[in-house]
């Protein structure tokens, strides 16, 4: 196999025709130079040049290998360039995942500053729910979570976006529609649309939560496997449901919601990564969500 550094001797001494300048563009003695063309013909078994006391040619085999070792030197050149890009964060590929509801609410802005700062970098975004996202991050499945909620411990580390609270929702016509905040107790004989544990447990434990802290457990009559599924049943007068306000904010007609009475806060939007190493494409995301926080700056990092 030929290496770098021969093709880079050869196709000096083919260009220079002369061993002395080429020895000089290199920066290196002629005897060396000399010894590593010779050895790089008995290497492929073949002459390269035809050298005389006057001059020095290149042979037919010598014209078609100063191609490939230009080639050679090309491709070697462009993967040292990439490489420095990708170290400093500049191309590359990040995979995303991230909940419903963060497409409506901090997604857009996020990535439209990476891909202003990064347009060499390749996005790979698909929705998840908080519960699978944490997982998909440990596997290595995922580079970057955008979840409902923060996350503690070792291999894990999370920055928070912005925090929210529930609502309860129901369809249209509801007995308890109208305006102004209620209590969570007056919907505890109704049918609930629930999320099962399974899906989403942070998720559901603070449904739950939320329900006894009122005095009462949910009956759950209906189950749905993600946020956007339970306001579709409750839009069908299944029953009724708590999401975060985000989650109405962008609804199709045919539900109403009420904000509660003592407010109940859901744990923060978060950007969760890996709390290991450096991973500059990673820490540049990190850097566009601080935008996204209260107070944040709207420009694109550079």
């Amino acid at each position: 196999m030929v290496e770098v550094r021969q093709a880079r001797y050869f196709i000096a001494v083919a260009e220079e025709l002369n061993f002395s300048r080429a020895a000089a563009r290199l920066s290196m003695s002629q005897p060396p130079l000399s010894q590593a063309i010779l050895q790089l013909e008995r290497q492929l078994g073949t002459t390269l040049l035809t050298r005389s006391s006057r001059s020095v040619l290149l042979t037919d085999a010598g014209q078609v290998f100063l191609a490939h070792c230009r080639q050679l030197v090309g491709a070697s050149e462009r993967a040292r360039e990439v490489a420095a890009l990708a170290n400093g964060g500049l191309t590359g590929t990040l995979r995303i995942g991230a909940v419903t509801s963060a497409f409506e609410e901090v997604l857009p802005g996020i990535l439209q500053r990476f891909r202003a700062s990064r347009p060499l970098v390749e996005l790979h975004v698909r929705e998840i729910d908080s519960h699978h996202g944490q997982d998909a991050l440990k596997r290595r499945e995922l580079d970057v979570a955008v979840i409902r909620q923060a996350v503690t411990g070792r291999r894990l580390r999370s920055v928070p976006l912005r925090r929210d609270h529930f609502v309860v929702v129901m369809p249209e016509g509801h007995r308890f529609a109208g305006e102004g905040a209620i209590g969570l107790a007056e919907f505890r004989d109704e049918p609930w649309v629930w999320l099962p544990r399974h899906i989403s447990p942070d998720y559901h434990d603070e449904l739950v939560a939320a329900c006894r802290q009122a005095g009462f457990s949910p009956e759950a009559q209906h189950y749905a496997n993600s946020i956007n599924s339970q306001l579709a049943m409750v839009r069908c007068g299944l029953g009724v449901t708590l999401v975060p306000e985000s989650s109405v904010l962008h609804q199709p007609r045919g539900l109403l919601w009420r904000e509660l009475r003592g407010r109940v806060d859901l744990v923060e939007l978060s950007v969760v990564v890996r709390a290991e190493g450096q991973e500059p494409l990673v820490d540049h995301f990190l850097a566009c969500s601080e935008a996204e926080k209260p107070g944040g700056t709207a420009s694109a990092p550079e």
